[in-house]
């Protein structure tokens, strides 16, 4: 790995051809189901699929993290100065032999190139987004400028992903990657609720509680990912005490240290696992708040008839997100809990971005509650 060229551009134009050849597949089939259609509704339908994909590419992010394969292939865009593994065979298994367990394995370099393959082919999808957008300006209700937006940043995400490797999962730049792939998330739901058209708005304070509970999952989300990158999950192995006390050892100034390498102080020695565990305590103390917001928006939604799917939809993951918070510290990180843990607070994104991106138009009215009469005595014979 010593000679390995961190950053090698030969493989590029073969990464960007293999993007797009990943990306017809979804064109074809949107092009094929709204042939007919006009064009919003053409670019709602490929906004929704490159939603769904680059859900699957956050849950797939997770996974390249949990498996430790994010330097499967330690230079970037390519493997070796290869655009596979295939062509870095004998790069691989030389660090292999050199380290069995190592980062560099011919399994891990897979999962991390597939991450790299639907990336590309993601940030192709966004591009046509935007194209079409432009071409289609003056019918659509939406500036171009939002997916022109949306491109920049799926570029700066990738630049983050670049660093991730080159910067040997720097904690600070593994996290921030995984925000950008959830601000990435945000910024296409949003599309995505205004090319479908006006829906119901919520009411002004309730709008403004849904913007502080939006801010509070955001902080949540930025301290699990610092939990994740620390390595910082099996800190506690109990629940819900932490090594048996409400209130264990902790060296919060040495864990919250933002700036410094993996499992290193900024001086360079290791880090204490004091430092771990006031990481870990401190996302799962925040936790208890969050849930509590979040269930206390989705009973104010419930009570409007215009949000009540989204109500569910919080309560639901919600509890989803406690079931596998709680799973990953007593069943000691299983992969599965730990990637679904990472996909329930994606989806929270997807569903809070979805209520607070309504816009009330001509047919839509603003969400208000349910007459008590019409939800407590039957209607009159």
């Amino acid at each position: 790995m010593d000679g390995t060229t961190l950053y090698d551009w030969a493989p590029v134009a073969r990464m960007m051809l293999l993007g797009v050849v990943l990306a017809l597949g979804p064109l074809a089939w949107v092009w094929l189901r709204n042939r007919q259609a006009a064009p919003a509704r053409r670019l709602h339908a490929l906004t929704l699929v490159t939603l769904f994909l680059t859900f699957d590419l956050v849950l797939f992010g997770a996974f390249t993290r949990l498996t430790d394969s994010g330097l499967g292939c330690p230079d970037w865009p390519g493997c070796y100065g290869n655009a596979s593994p295939l062509g870095a065979h004998a790069d691989i298994s030389a660090a292999q032999s050199a380290m069995p367990t190592g980062p560099v394995t011919h399994g891990k370099a897979w999962i991390e190139m597939v991450h790299r393959y639907l990336a590309t082919g993601v940030g192709v999808l966004i591009i046509v987004l935007t194209a079409v957008s432009w071409v289609e300006r003056r019918r659509l209700a939406l500036s171009p400028w939002w997916p022109t937006a949306t491109l920049a940043w799926v570029c700066l995400q990738g630049a983050f992903g670049a660093l991730t490797v080159t910067m040997k999962l720097f904690p600070a730049i593994v996290t921030l990657h995984l925000l950008g792939g959830l601000v990435l998330l945000a910024l296409l739901r949003t599309q995505a609720v205004w090319y479908g058209g006006p829906r119901a708005a919520l009411t002004p304070g309730l709008r403004g509680a849904a913007w502080v509970v939006f801010a509070l999952l955001w902080c949540q989300i930025a301290l699990g990912g610092w939990v994740s990158t620390n390595y910082a999950v099996l800190a506690c192995r109990d629940f819900p005490l932490c090594q048996g006390s409400w209130w264990p050892s902790m060296a919060f100034g040495e864990g919250f240290a933002l700036w410094r390498e993996l499992g290193q102080t900024r001086g360079g020695a290791a880090i204490a696992f004091e430092a771990l565990t006031a990481i870990h305590y401190t996302h799962r103390l925040f936790a208890y708040l969050v849930l509590a917001c979040l269930a206390w928006l989705a009973w104010r939604l419930h009570r409007h008839e215009n949000t009540r799917r989204a109500a569910r939809w919080l309560g639901g993951i919600a509890l989803w997100q406690l079931l596998t918070g709680v799973s990953n510290v007593v069943l000691e990180w299983p992969l599965l809990a730990a990637v679904s843990h990472t996909g329930g607070a994606a989806a929270l994104v997807v569903v809070l971005t979805g209520v607070l991106a309504a816009r009330p138009g001509p047919a839509a009215a603003r969400a208000t509650p349910l007459p008590v009469s019409s939800v407590s005595r039957p209607s009159s014979p």
